[in-house]
């Protein structure tokens, strides 16, 4: 098992070469894709890699230096283009985040691989298992952000959209062979309703630290401040706020104040460099957490609780359903799904069917069952 050597790919680094792209890919009937992102790198996350496959080429398009991207958002509306995607969630999510991209007609071979009963479905795994080829998977933690790319980060990329279209083939064979295709249809279909919600700073989240911790009031006091700092340092040094401290050096710092310089120099957890540069910022949040107010804990909204019940009941019977078919839970339904049923409590087939994600196969497969336990919450 090696690394492969692949035919180079297209870059496509201008808005120009883009439409030409778009243009020629929307006569194809399926195109891979993928996308790299520096979440692990910047203090916002963005796509700076999207990497596309043909049966015959690769293309990777850098969207860092494109300004309009939204002519690839045309393939990806396309109807009568299959996208393939492994594990298509994030890519779709971010790509959504930073272009306002939609999609239609998708097939995931991490999803297909799982409802198939495969045990290992990361991408090098399925690579490894069908073609004998094994990505570097050090590049996981590359800087995307960074250019120029080494070439062994491009090859990289260009490896997880390679493959795609082979591997496509010979899991939906298998689908078909087994009697899946209809459901996994439906199941690649939940992903056109991806949901993404702004992620924003909760300037509260110090209180997901330092309850598990079990810190008294005092403590929280200053982890507040060392939190809040954090997040301010992070955004001027645009590094993932766990770069400037992690929360196991936040909670040490709260247990045991700083007062000086030597005080911060002595915490292994803490870099050298960002102690030079901030130092005197965090022994001011120090100061602060020494004079300021103990907090009080932030209200958590309660769900209402007949609608716990009422979901509590339809995730029982998934579970139930799931170990009968030796599959994970979330395949028969998603999480989402359950709590609109949930919300809607539909009593009849006509209203089931027209909630969103309950398909023809769905409807056929499970629309008995739901209704059954509706109508027993309802009466």
């Amino acid at each position: 098992m090696s690394v492969p050597s692949l035919p180079p790919a297209t870059f496509i680094t201008t808005y120009d070469a883009l439409c030409q792209l778009v243009e020629q890919l929307s006569q194809e009937t399926l195109i891979a894709l993928d996308t790299e992102s520096n979440s692990m790198h910047a203090y916002r996350g963005r796509v700076c890699l999207i990497q596309l496959s043909t049966r015959e080429k690769d293309y990777i398009i850098d969207p860092l230096a494109i300004t309009d991207m939204q002519p690839l958002g045309q393939l990806l509306v396309a109807p009568s283009i299959e996208k393939i995607f492994h594990a298509a969630e994030y890519d779709l999510i971010c790509m959504q985040r930073d272009f306002g991209f939609s999609i239609i007609n998708v097939f995931d071979t991490m999803l297909a691989s799982r409802l198939l009963g495969v045990p290992h479905v990361g991408l090098a795994d399925v690579l490894a298992a069908h073609f004998g080829v094994k990505p570097d998977k050090r590049h996981q933690l590359d800087d995307w952000g960074e250019r120029p790319l080494p070439e062994e980060s491009l090859i990289y990329a260009q490896m997880d959209t390679h493959y795609l279209p082979s591997l496509r083939d010979e899991l939906r064979t298998e689908l078909v062979d087994a009697h899946l295709l209809e459901e996994a249809t439906e199941i690649f279909r939940d992903l056109q309703y991806i949901d993404v919600e702004e992620k924003q700073f909760d300037p509260d989240g110090y209180w997901k630290i330092g309850r598990p911790r079990a810190l008294n009031r005092r403590e929280m006091t200053y982890l507040r401040e060392f939190y809040l700092i954090r997040d301010a340092i992070a955004q001027e040094e645009d590094v993932p706020p766990y770069k400037i401290m992690s929360n196991k050096a936040m909670v040490k710092l709260a247990q045991r104040p700083p007062t000086n310089f030597r005080d911060l120099f002595n915490m292994r957890e803490l870099s050298p460099k960002y102690v030079r540069e901030y130092g005197e910022d965090i022994l001011n949040a120090a100061e602060r957490g020494e004079q300021g107010k103990a907090p009080r804990p932030p209200r958590t909204p309660r769900k209402d609780p007949v609608m716990i019940d009422r979901y509590s009941a339809l995730h029982a019977w998934r579970k139930g359903l799931a170990e009968e078919r030796g599959i994970d839970s979330s395949l028969i339904l998603p999480k989402s799904l359950l709590w609109q049923i949930a919300e809607q409590l539909p009593t009849s087939r006509q209203h089931l069917s027209q909630i969103t994600g309950m398909g023809p196969w769905r409807m056929d497969r499970y629309g008995e069952d739901i209704l059954a336990i509706t109508q027993h919450l309802k009466g």
